[in-house]
């Protein structure tokens, strides 16, 4: 096992990013970058041993630097939408940015996909590890509370990608970190994920508006195309979920932060397949919808429509305007914490 430290350029401001290329046992390698903790490459075995880079994204800084659609991030201090970018905590309103129409999206406009996170080379359990810290400062994108949040990485010779978070506050604030990789088990650019097999643990699911945020109901997904309590190919039912999946499942329920699987996923024609296991209530599956060809990737491959699938783990889109959801709130003296692990193998 190994941890590779190289220069992977500079912001518009100058100020020096580094990546990060984790090594296991097996030559399986995760590259992460301190630029939104992105994750810009993950290269595991498929069932003949033949290696590929399972996650869409970037060869350099500068596209990461430009607009995209999260590849690979970190997202904080809110994954996911909140309506009309304001909620309420303790009686007192606290307005957001505004940067999905007139919501908040992935922790505004300057999330933490776009900062500089610090990085630090660690051995932890014996895998290669990243730990990377940022202090979000009071009122950054409208949030109250100085936040200071540690993202540890460690990449195990059983091909896991763990991602474990934890954050305090100096003052009551709301917290949802998540991550953002595009996954294609076929291979970054390599067409549709629309074929692959995929199972999520969850009998419900959040109905959502026209905005993307939740009515509040949790709807039963038996009978519907939702349902991927069994596997079932991602395309099967896609047609009939206008414009796509974009939907937070809520989990099978668990003892609080207990790690457990959530959901698994298998390319047909490789045999590679992908589980996620989670502390988190939600996963949000999201099936590259607003992907189209636009987008030049890694060696030129183009990413077309679904060419990437998301599963990200997380608390309930828009829970701090909705009390019936699981709180998203972290008071001084308290420490934020969730796990998440990406397992692959064939």
């Amino acid at each position: 096992m190994s941890v590779r430290k190289e220069s992977f350029g500079k912001t518009k401001d100058g100020k020096e990013v580094y990546l990060y290329t984790l090594t296991n046992g097996n030559k399986s390698t995760v590259k992460i970058t301190e630029y939104g903790g992105i994750v810009t490459s993950l290269l595991v075995p498929d069932k003949s041993g033949r290696m590929d880079d399972v996650v869409l994204g970037f060869d350099a800084l500068d596209p990461y630097l430009a607009v995209h659609p999260y590849f690979g991030a970190l997202i904080g201090r809110y994954g996911n939408r909140i309506a009309k970018a304001k909620f309420s905590l303790n009686g007192e309103e606290h307005l957001l940015a505004a940067n999905d129409g007139r919501n908040h999206l992935h922790g505004g406009i300057a999330g933490f996909d776009k900062v500089v996170w610090n990085g630090l080379e660690i051995e932890n359990g014996g895998a290669a590890g990243l730990r990377l810290t940022y202090l979000s400062k009071d009122q950054e994108e409208g949030y109250p509370g100085n936040l200071d949040c540690t993202v540890t990485y460690t990449f195990n010779d059983r091909n896991e990608l763990s991602i474990d978070y934890s954050a305090t506050t100096d003052r009551p604030t709301i917290v949802n970190l998540t991550h953002h990789s595009y996954f294609n088990l076929k291979g970054a650019g390599s067409g549709d994920v629309l074929d692959h097999h995929m199972m999520i643990r969850a009998e419900k699911y959040l109905p959502a508006d026209s905005e993307s945020i939740p009515t509040g109901e949790l709807k039963a997904v038996a009978g519907s195309a939702m349902d991927f309590t069994h596997p079932r190919t991602i395309g099967a039912g896609i047609d009939a979920v206008a414009g796509g999946y974009d939907h937070n499942y809520v989990l099978a329920e668990k003892a609080p932060r207990a790690l457990s699987l959530a959901a698994a996923v298998t390319a047909p024609d490789n045999g590679r397949k992908m589980e996620v296991l989670t502390t988190e209530p939600g996963i949000q599956f999201y099936s590259g919808n607003y992907l189209n060809g636009t987008i030049k990737g890694k060696g030129g491959k183009i990413y077309s429509k679904h060419g990437g699938f998301c599963l990200e783990t997380q608390h309930f889109p828009d829970s701090p305007n909705q009390p019936a959801f699981p709180s998203t709130v972290l008071n001084p003296g308290e420490t934020y914490r969730q796990q998440t692990i990406y397992r692959f193998s064939a």
